[in-house]
């Protein structure tokens, strides 16, 4: 591995808790250049819902490159996009009486969340934006604003103007009543915080720590937003496309942002894919005002289709998904239960969980100690704190149980190593 020490940058994350090179990858396994397989519970940071190498999927994409068909296109039509959009309707919004316009931002998940802070200051004329306590919205600079961890905050190099953090759901005692400081500060024209374009939020805060926001919460603060005039925008961007079971994470809470923003499994191969939904109103763009070389790419769209039709019509992987996540809260419930003097709870929705460590460096130590027996996981939190798993949708009972037991083996390992 030397080539990578050498040539690649210092800024390499991942590969660094995962000292092997990867050669092949099907369903929920990777293997690496020695034959050794892992189960993965990383799923490319929530980009595989549907698995490593999906075949329905790599079928339709294989037989859309042989046949010649548009790779590149920028934002001009095509087949593959006019065909990406009816599906996407029609499956996705009408049944869900979303009217939104569709906008291609870019390839990644910040392109989509720069996109609609954009809009949403170029709409109501204001500039600041609310985000919230652990929040992560991305890398650039406008996505790092309405961040909340300081390590990537300050990666910046500049000062990160135009956002304000607030408190998120359970942030506080748990006495204080939701929105009270927001709300007061809007309120009054002492406060000092200008009104801003829009609140920014996720529903889970996967790198936040699996920060989960009540469906009660989620009303309020939409209820507050309309009362304020005020754009809501949910970042669906980790936990859309059925991570936490429903499409959209917002779903069970019953509300309708004006804003969202949909990224990583949307390709549902792990191909680059990002869009910006908008209320039908909002698309006040001028023609290339936000523009990007890569907003178009075609094979995510056919992949992204595929997705869509197999397991999206009917009932899709809703219920499957709500009740594999029973079955990883009931065995981490266990693993805390068992380890109470190391674990400070459970933490998720849907298949997004979190063991949270009292010890933040017991987390990524478990972490190590799954990955040598054959589990692929990473740490979240603000510090590091909480172990990580985001399993493919598509990951079996048997091979969701084979992974519990690895977690539960590396903690026992990790304790033992801590009490001698």
């Amino acid at each position: 591995m030397d080539v990578f020490a050498h040539l690649e940058s210092e800024v390499r994350g991942y590969c660094r808790g995962w000292p092997t090179v990867f050669s092949t990858a099907r369903g929920s396994h990777m293997t690496d250049e020695d034959g050794k397989t892992y189960l993965d519970f990383f799923a490319g940071a929530g980009t595989l819902n549907y698995g490593h190498n999906n075949p329905q999927l790599k079928q339709r994409l294989m037989d859309y490159l042989a046949s010649d068909s548009v790779v590149h296109g920028l934002d001009m039509y095509t087949v593959a996009k006019r065909d990406f959009l009816d599906r996407f309707n029609e499956i996705v919004l009408a049944p869900r009486g979303l009217d939104y316009k569709v906008q291609f931002p870019g390839p990644a998940g910040n392109h989509s969340v720069e996109a609609a802070l954009k809009l949403a200051r170029k709409f109501t004329g204001r500039e600041s934006v609310i985000s919230f306590t652990n929040a992560f919205h991305g890398m650039t600079l406008g996505a790092l604003a309405v961040t909340g961890n300081s390590m990537k905050r300050d990666g910046a190099g500049v000062p990160l103007g135009h956002g304000v953090a607030m408190p998120y759901d359970n942030y506080l005692d748990g006495r204080t009543p939701d929105f009270l400081l927001l709300e007061t500060m809007l309120d009054d024209s002492g406060s000092g915080l200008d009104k801003p374009a829009a609140v920014i939020v996720e529903t889970v805060q996967g790198e936040g720590g699996l920060n989960v926001a009540t469906a009660e919460w989620l009303r309020g603060l939409s209820d507050l937003c309309k009362r304020h005039d005020i754009l809501l925008i949910v970042d669906d961007v980790q936990m859309g496309c059925g991570r936490t079971g429903p499409f959209f994470s917002f779903e069970e809470a019953g509300i309708t942002p004006d804003i969202v923003c949909l990224s990583k499994s949307l390709s549902g191969y792990g191909l680059p894919f990002a869009i910006t939904l908008m209320r039908r109103d909002l698309d006040v763009w001028e023609p290339g005002e936000h523009n990007g070389t890569f907003r178009g790419f075609n094979p995510a769209f056919i992949t992204a289709t595929a997705a869509l039709e197999d397991y999206w019509t009917g009932e899709g992987l809703e219920k499957q998904t709500l009740a594999k996540g029973q079955q990883v809260e009931l065995a981490l419930n266990e693993i805390a239960l068992e380890h109470a003097g190391a674990i400070e709870g459970v933490r998720g929705r849907g298949l997004a969980w979190g063991l949270v460590m009292r010890d933040a460096e017991m987390a990524p130590r478990v972490c190590a100690e799954a990955f040598g027996r054959g589990l692929l996981m990473e740490t979240s939190g603000p510090e590091g704190e909480v172990v990580k798993l985001l399993p493919p949708l598509t990951t079996t009972d048997a091979e969701l149980a084979r992974g519990l037991e690895i977690i539960a083996e590396s903690v026992r390992a990790v304790r033992a190593t801590v009490a001698v």
